[in-house]
């Protein structure tokens, strides 16, 4: 494993050198699924998800065996602006029932055989209000990008990151903006009602108007406009590049973690799979932004890696297909 980078500085050096898919183990992927007893083509995105994994894996015959969710957990200072249907003690609360194996997750990680690791991020210090001024100090930002980095080890077949906090549909939000540009970035979140999607508009609006002039940078938008979970799941994402370990992007809000990464550095997300789009309403506009066509559309809202980790199911599908299918040699049916 890398070590964590002490500083954004050292951080920033990492997206100079990324390393890309083995080309070899490519070609053996799509060799042997040329042989498969089927007809070509017919499992479909299968076919490319398995070629996908074997790009990046280094092995011909892709696994995913070892599989971790690390959901990271953060609280908001902009909570108090009313921009969520619950308050913010619910971050603390959830992250009690992840550990006590309750949540929708911990289900989810049950049933496709994931590892989960939950890593909850100075719940007891909010990030400031980002309409007033940044969101965290360098040293926080710095800290958040360390905390997830090192939740990702080389041995993992797959990586998925997830979050809870509330107000980060805000957060991610205001990054989407600062971003991409545009407007009507803000959705309906956990489920707010009119009056509470007018607040999240005029606080992102608000975020903006304080903080224009600094966004030019993608690393000073997420420390101004983001919270801690957001920017751990920003390294998170980057050390797994840098391991080639595959990644299944979440949601909405995972989603603009990576967005930081696709506005440094345009390749920077090739590592990456979409596991799903959302239920909020700008992840499908996201998504395009970063190039990735989703595996589910189940409507899905609510965090904690879900989507992500119930298109694992489809990737382990692939990874079956793929590796347990007879070619026609050997199960002694004639090729067309």
């Amino acid at each position: 494993m890398t070590a964590a980078p002490a500083t954004l500085a050292a951080f920033r050096t990492h997206l100079d050198r990324l390393p890309g898919p083995d080309a070899d183990a490519i070609a053996g992927a799509r060799a042997r699924d040329a042989v498969l007893t089927k007809p070509p083509g017919a499992l479909g995105r299968l076919e490319e998800i398995a070629a996908f994994l074997a790009g990046w894996q280094g092995r011909a015959v892709p696994r995913a065996d070892r599989v971790k969710v690390a959901v990271f957990a953060g609280n908001h200072g902009i909570a108090a602006r009313g921009v969520s249907a619950f308050p913010p003690e619910v971050t603390v609360q959830m992250v009690a029932n992840f550990r006590a194996g309750g949540a929708a997750i911990n289900q989810l990680c049950r049933a496709f055989g994931a590892e989960i690791e939950v890593v909850a991020l100075d719940l007891d210090r909010p990030t400031a209000d980002f309409t007033t001024g940044p969101a965290m100090t360098g040293a926080e930002l710095e800290a958040a990008l360390a905390a997830g980095w090192q939740t990702v080890t080389p041995e993992l077949d797959l990586f998925i990151a997830g979050e809870m906090g509330i107000g980060n549909t805000t957060a991610a939000a205001a990054i989407a903006t600062a971003l991409y540009g545009g407007s009507g970035w803000a959705g309906r979140g956990t489920g707010v009602d009119d009056a509470g999607l007018a607040r999240k508009e005029a606080t992102v609006a608000a975020a903006l108007a304080t903080h224009a002039g600094h966004l030019h940078d993608p690393f000073e938008v997420l420390r101004r406009l983001g919270g801690r979970e957001v920017a751990a799941m920003t390294g998170a994402i980057l050390h797994a590049r840098i391991l080639r370990v595959p990644v299944i992007l979440d949601g909405f809000i995972a989603g603009a973690a990576a967005a930081v990464l696709d506005r440094a550095t345009p390749d920077a997300l090739d590592h990456c799979l979409a596991g799903h789009v959302s239920g909020e309403g700008a992840h499908g506009r996201l998504l395009q932004c970063l190039g990735k066509e989703p595996l589910l559309s189940l409507g899905l809202r609510l965090g904690e890696a879900s989507g992500a980790t119930l298109a694992l199911g489809v990737v382990k599908g692939a990874v079956a297909c793929h590796g347990g299918m007879a070619t026609f040699a050997e199960a002694g049916v004639a090729k067309g």
